[in-house]
């Protein structure tokens, strides 16, 4: 059985992905199966769903500037392969001027040790990095060493560079207090724009807390990383230890909780992270909230502490794509041993992440594997959601979903599908134990009022004690419009596809179940 232990090299998950699939079809032709498909979703959902308007919405907003209705309509991003088969979003290439522009705009280059850092894992260096700093348009070098700060915040049109994860390591100060981030833009208030970390280690140094149960504090404090109303930005080679909260956090100036429909102002755009590692968190690996255009690629997130949480209900997520996210890309990443690897979500008082498109992702023992949830939009007597709607998945892969002391009462999946619309899923890979007891629960779960959900080319084996593969769940908050297509199952669960009572509209094709 696989294992990714948390120094693995996130830059192999492509070569990885490529040899777990069991439908090894052409990415171009991949992805192209997928934005079809999607299409057609988009069409049926368009049709057959009833919506009520934004302006139909009640909600108490305590403090107008913070917040501003959400945008539905869906902006099609278009697909891109480069010649070395690299994948991306269309809008990453005016980030790429972004970042030729942040080169132009930097008129001096210093070494943080010439402003008397010592980098020798005792001497706080806060004042020296201040210095280097300055008011930005700087390359800030940092060499080899470790670096104790009480907090670095960074200003516009600066760059912080280390010599690589493990190398350089800037660590937080023993006095710190709990809600201190490691490092973080300068202006949460006003915004920053163009800012590079790259090629170091951070250090969260929970271990000064002793045995504190909460490591972090309310809101987008307690993190190794924060871009917080960041607009171009940019995180690579950089890997995250033991935060209180999240090791990278892309971020509006405060979270949201106005109501679904509603989002954060002074939310981040136009974010680049990549090649990162994680683990430890508190929380999350890495998050989004009210953001837009961020792109997240080949990055590993494992083993989180949960210690942000009560002991037992602790919903720490590999990547989460969390409350008021738009145009969020996911390409090649992996998640080991977490709550969810890949959870898209929302609070109940917020509004959803929406038009999400994941491309190439590994999980390897997280408890769900990939979780689709808009909270308090669930049951028959909750509201419709507004917001949760527009997932795309291409060659993804789950193994072996696991229980977890992370949240004690949760039961393992590969998928589950919970109040989110038009969610298409193409090249799903499912391996299982087949030595371990999956105690009769279903692979993949399809409920909760989830509506237009495509399952195309899914292959499952080795889940012995599973009961069905696949269940769209009935009832008074049924799921319904699902469309399950091309299923290859092996030595898994007696059921290939369960359907509950009152589902109205289902089609089941080319499925094979040998067990």
């Amino acid at each position: 059985m696989l294992f990714l232990d948390k120094k693995h090299d996130p830059g192999k998950n492509a070569k990885l992905l490529a040899e777990i699939f069991e439908n090894n079809q052409d990415i171009k032709q991949a992805i192209k199966e997928t934005d079809a498909v999607f299409q057609e979703c988009q069409l049926g959902f368009g049709q057959n769903q009833k919506w009520s308007t934004i302006n139909n919405l009640s909600v108490v907003i305590p403090r107008f500037f913070l917040t501003k209705r959400a945008d539905t309509n869906f902006i099609p991003c278009e697909t891109l392969i480069d010649q070395q088969g690299n994948v991306y979003p269309d809008w990453k290439t005016h980030l790429d001027k972004e970042y030729i522009h942040l080169q132009n705009k930097i008129d001096r280059e210093v070494n943080v040790k010439d402003y008397d850092a010592v980098g020798d894992g005792v001497t706080d260096d806060t004042e020296a990095f201040k210095k280097a700093i300055g008011n930005g348009h700087v390359i800030v070098n940092v060499p080899e060493g470790v670096f104790i700060t009480k907090g670095i915040r960074l200003p516009s049109w600066t760059i912080l560079a280390g010599e690589g994860k493990g190398v350089t390591t800037i660590k937080l100060h023993d006095h710190a207090p709990k809600e201190t981030r490691l490092v973080t833009n300068r202006n949460h208030w006003l915004g920053n724009r163009s800012i590079l970390v790259k090629g170091l280690s951070l250090d969260w140094n929970v271990e000064r807390l002793g045995n504190e149960p909460k490591t972090s504090t309310w809101g987008n404090h307690s993190s190794c990383l924060t871009y917080a109303n960041v607009t171009y930005g940019w995180v690579k080679d950089v890997e995250a230890i033991n935060p209180g909260l999240h090791c990278f956090d892309v971020s509006s100036t405060l979270y949201n909780y106005s109501g679904d429909g509603y989002r954060a102002r002074g939310g981040s755009k136009y974010i680049w992270l990549d090649n990162l590692n994680g683990y430890g968190f508190g929380d999350d690996g890495i998050t989004t909230h009210h953001s837009d255009y961020i792109f997240i690629s080949n990055s590993h997130m494992c083993d989180p502490s949960g210690r942000a949480h009560k002991k037992g209900f602790s919903n720490s997520n590999g990547i989460e794509v969390d409350d008021g996210s738009r145009y969020v890309w996911l390409m090649n990443n992996s998640t080991a041993r977490c709550f969810g690897g890949v959870e898209m979500k929302a609070h109940a008082n917020s509004s959803a992440a929406n038009n999400v498109q994941i491309i190439g992702h590994l999980s390897v023992n997280d408890n769900r594997s990939y979780n689709f949830r808009h909270i308090g939009h669930h049951k028959s007597s909750d509201p419709e959601s507004r917001t949760a709607h527009n997932i795309r998945a291409t060659n993804i892969v789950a193994i072996a979903p696991v229980y977890t002391d992370l949240y004690a009462g949760s039961t393992p999946r590969a998928m589950v599908v919970s109040a989110y619309k038009n969610v298409v899923i193409n090249n799903f890979t499912i391996i299982g134990n087949p030595e371990y007891d999956f105690k009769g629960n279903p692979i993949i779960a399809i409920q909760y009022r989830a509506r237009n959900v495509i399952l195309h080319n899914v292959s499952i084996r080795d889940f012995k004690n599973a009961h069905s593969n696949i269940q769209v769940f009935g009832g008074e908050q049924r799921a319904d419009s699902v469309y399950i297509h091309n299923v290859r199952v092996r030595n898994s669960g007696s059921k290939a596809v369960d359907v509950g009572i009152g589902i109205k509209d289902i089609k089941i094709s080319d499925v094979d179940l040998l067990v």
